[in-house]
């Protein structure tokens, strides 16, 4: 509960059982007892922490004070009583921000909280097993490449497709085009040409950037009418430039953009990719998992032809952020890119069946990534992630029905999946002020804190986004959203 005192602190309502760890850590290694105390203190708070989650604000990150005191500390020489560490970390440093494990958290693309896969980190971190090397830590290693298979065969991919766990899908997509760069250019890095949707996450260029590609050589399609990338002007453009001397290489479709949610003609894309032989990648990283639901596989016709997918299991399956995937029915292609090695190394595989994942990517030291998605997966069972999936779907599609009953309200695009726009139009107004006013309205919506939306630009208009993809948001919190929306429009048409 957010208390607006006039420290500006956040305090729970629950106040924390009064026994704390007073033992200090001396020794790095702490004895198995110390730890199960430890232990203990953290998950007693983990668990305060979940119980009142509902009653927490969606968002607090502007109360945090920059001038704190504690920014100031000297460097702690002498160990400090655990207790009083954790009491800090949970009351001074994890209440402002924003709340992504809210149930009102609507905002950007959520999907955190998912405890089990906590539970799979600690254990992964403890452990400390290095699975970059498959003869490291072989049970290990083929844990997370059967996950690799499991994901693939949920996506659709071809039989013994596989791939590589990454922090997310920025790192996928910069792999897989690093990837499309050494298999199609060799030297002629300066007439490579990258196309994607004007509708593309940001990231898309920022890797052809990172990869080397020539600015002037990244292609934005237009989109049509559903914020989608037009086939048609793809081929058009891929033909102008080899007609120009440039070497056309990748094509990037979106498995649900950011702003609306849309989804592009993937099995079109695939086609003009195939026919004018360019590699195609899929940015899947907010939409991807949706393919799970029965009732939307036929959005992602064409998806099984990607020569690769970046998807992020820290969004459509709740994991924490730090987890994407990247997928690929060729694995080849990753291992001419990357590999490299030295004498004081472990030998690496030879079979293809086993995996090296220092081979497939820049990273030579990797934390063991698998098991925070392995043990949900085991824990809950996959049936549980499509039953969460298609809820937030259904609860989308129940926002949108409503605010599409406001007369005064525009919709971008219908929600494909879980996420949609939307703004309020005012007569007699230019563009510049309507847009200042849907802002005041997202000020208005958001200040209660119970959820939490965010804006963006579509067509050089202001639009309110609702993204919903949060494990914790179910029909009780978005009705009491909706409530907060409505009402807000209505203060805006009175005020205005």
């Amino acid at each position: 509960m957010v208390k607006n005192t006039d420290n500006q602190r956040i305090n729970d309502e629950k106040p924390m059982n009064p026994s704390i760890l007073d033992e200090r850590l001396s020794a790095l290694d702490p004895s198995p007892a110390q730890l199960q105390k430890l232990l203990d203190e953290v998950g007693r708070r983990l668990a305060a922490f979940v119980e009142t989650i509902d009653r927490q604000p969606a968002q607090a990150a502007d109360y945090f004070d920059p001038q704190a005191s504690w920014l100031r500390e000297s460097i702690p020489e002498t160990p400090s009583a655990p207790g009083e560490v954790l009491d800090f970390i949970f009351g001074q440093v994890i209440p402002f921000a924003f709340n992504p494990a809210s149930p009102g958290y609507l905002a950007h693309v959520p999907g955190g909280g998912l405890f089990s896969s906590a539970l799979g980190e600690l254990i992964a971190a403890t452990v400390n097993r290095y699975t970059g090397v498959w003869a490291a830590a072989p049970a290990a290693v083929e844990m997370e490449t059967q996950l690799l298979r499991w994901l693939a065969e949920l996506m659709g991919l071809p039989r013994g497709s596989l791939g590589l766990l990454t922090s997310g899908a920025s790192m996928s997509t910069l792999i897989a085009l690093v990837a499309a760069r050494e298999e199609y250019l060799g030297e002629h890095l300066l007439k490579g040409t990258v196309y994607y949707s004007s509708e593309a996450h940001h990231m898309v260029a920022k890797a052809a950037r990172v990869a080397g590609i020539a600015g002037r050589n990244l292609r934005p399609i237009q989109v049509d009418g559903r914020f989608r990338l037009r086939a048609d002007l793809l081929e058009e453009t891929v033909r102008q430039d080899r007609e120009q001397g440039l070497l056309p290489f990748f094509v990037c479709g979106t498995a649900g953009t950011v702003n609306t949610g849309a989804i592009d003609p993937l099995a079109k894309i695939a086609a003009v990719a195939a026919k004018h032989e360019l590699w195609f990648h899929i940015d899947g990283a907010y939409g991807a998992a949706f393919r799970m639901v029965p009732e939307l596989q036929s959005l992602f016709k064409g998806m099984e032809r990607a020569d690769s997918l970046a998807m992020d299991p820290h969004k459509g399956l709740f994991l924490a952020y730090g987890t994407g995937a990247l997928l690929m029915p060729d694995m080849a292609n990753l291992r001419r890119a990357f590999s490299a090695s030295a004498a004081y190394m472990p030998a690496f595989q030879e079979s293809e069946e086993h995996l090296d994942f220092c081979e497939l990517s820049p990273e030579l030291s990797r934390e063991w990534r698998g098991l925070r998605l392995w043990l949900p997966f085991k824990l809950h069972g996959v049936a549980a992630f499509r039953h969460a999936l298609a809820e937030k779907r259904r609860l989308a599609v129940q926002a949108w029905q409503r605010l599409s009953r406001e007369p005064d309200v525009e919709m971008a695009a219908p929600p494909e999946l879980s996420l949609f726009a939307f703004r309020q139009r005012f007569q007699g107004i230019n563009r510049e002020e309507e847009n200042r006013r849907n802002q005041v309205l997202l000020r208005r919506i958001n200040a209660p804190r119970r959820i939490m939306l965010t804006g963006t630009e579509v067509g050089g208009r202001y639009f309110l986004r609702i993204c919903i993809l949060q494990l914790r948001t179910h029909e009780a919190i978005l009705n009491e959203g909706l409530e907060l929306i409505l009402e807000a429009l209505a203060e805006a048409r009175n005020s205005f």
